[in-house]
């Protein structure tokens, strides 16, 4: 049966509950789900084409909510990286993945409000499927988000709050927001619902490549919820008998915000004292400005599990590979185009990355 449980204490909860975090440590919750119908190559011919495709592996099923979100091209960028063209969704980022699975699950709950915060993106897709549902919706946004994201969040109808301060600062303001009566907290870090749609992002690059998944996949790293997705998928997948090894897990930060690269470089199990404090430097990747990642334990595990590594880069990297992604073809955000900064010139070994937002969303980023 699908239950809510705490991976640090144990602890349980139905999912039909609007607690949005472990009453005990107030952690993120991971979800109690098992799949009880192998999934396979031949079976996924004729279905929906979208993510609902793979409904042997999600919590949810037979959704009212969804506005297509999925099935993004898969296209080769040099002779060993490809790239997940995932800025194609709906909403313009990949966050729709497991934004619809929140949807729809609140949906089903029926909540009197539906909370959300964000450095922009999974906001826009929260604001996005909760006018989908026909959902009343907030969403908290830090103050300097891009306007063009503000934008569309206002465009989808949802009730706009921006936090003075960092994305920490927003993350508090939205958590106590959270804990009022009759309150589904719609968060893509504590609610396991997104993990389990993020995943699907790993099930159709499997589908594409013909039952098998590239050397490496690199993902950028923020709150993790794209890497621990994709974590799920290659365990799900393996456990299945569907592929024969897991692929190293590729995690990418900007080197202004690193501080699950830092842990991981001195080998430790979470983050490390002194990270988050003060307030989180400026970078243009603002997606994955996150000081104090709550699942980080999970997140530096995933990695090492997976034979996978931590990469940062530089500000100016980030500006020529969003230069050199245009001058390809593909314009996209300053926080999508990481991944391929850090592993664009790799030569030895197959890898996949996401271009995981439009560049619309930002602008092109300015000159040093």
């Amino acid at each position: 049966m699908t239950a809510y449980h705490c991976p640090q204490d144990g602890t349980r909860a139905d999912t039909t509950t609007l607690t949005w975090c472990c009453p005990v440590c107030r952690g993120p919750w991971d979800l109690d789900f098992g799949i009880t119908e192998p999934l396979s190559l031949n079976s996924l011919t004729g279905r929906v084409n979208s993510l609902w495709r793979y409904e042997e592996v999600l919590p949810l099923a037979a959704p009212t909510t969804t506005l297509g979100e999925g099935r993004t091209p898969l296209v080769p960028l040099t002779g060993t990286v490809s790239a997940k063209l995932d800025f194609l969704m709906p909403t313009l980022s990949f966050k729709d993945r497991g934004a619809v699975m929140l949807a729809e699950l609140a949906r089903r709950l029926n909540p009197e409000r539906v909370v959300a915060d964000s450095s922009g993106n999974a906001g826009t897709a929260v604001a996005a499927y909760c006018a989908r549902a026909g959902l009343p919706c907030t969403v908290y946004v830090p103050e300097g988000t891009s306007p063009k994201k503000t934008e569309q969040i206002r465009a989808h109808g949802a009730r706009l709050e921006i936090v003075p301060g960092d994305r920490e600062a927003t993350a508090r303001a939205a958590r106590a927001a959270a804990d009022a009566p009759g309150t589904f907290y719609a968060s893509h870090v504590f609610n396991p619902y997104f993990l389990h749609g993020t995943k699907t992002y790993v099930y159709e690059m499997w589908e594409d490549l013909g039952g098998s998944l590239p050397d490496a996949i690199a993902v950028p790293v923020g709150n993790g919820t794209l890497l621990l997705g994709a974590a799920l998928a290659t365990a799900e997948l393996h456990a299945q008998g569907l592929i024969e090894r897991r692929p190293a897990l590729i995690a990418v930060q900007a080197e202004a915000v690193s501080p699950l690269a830092a842990a991981f470089r001195a080998g430790a199990d979470d983050l490390l004292d002194a990270a988050g404090e003060g307030p989180a430097a400026p970078t243009l990747a603002e997606g994955i400005a996150i000081p104090r990642p709550p699942r980080a334990r999970q997140i530096l595990a995933a990695v090492r599990e997976s034979g996978g590594t931590f990469l940062t880069v530089t500000e100016d990297r980030i500006r020529s590979a969003q230069l050199d992604l245009a001058a390809r073809g593909f314009y996209v955000e300053t926080t999508g185009v990481a991944c391929w900064a850090a592993v664009g010139d790799w030569t030895d070994r197959s890898v996949v990355v996401p271009l995981c937002g439009a560049g619309l969303k930002t602008g092109l980023a300015a000159p040093h």
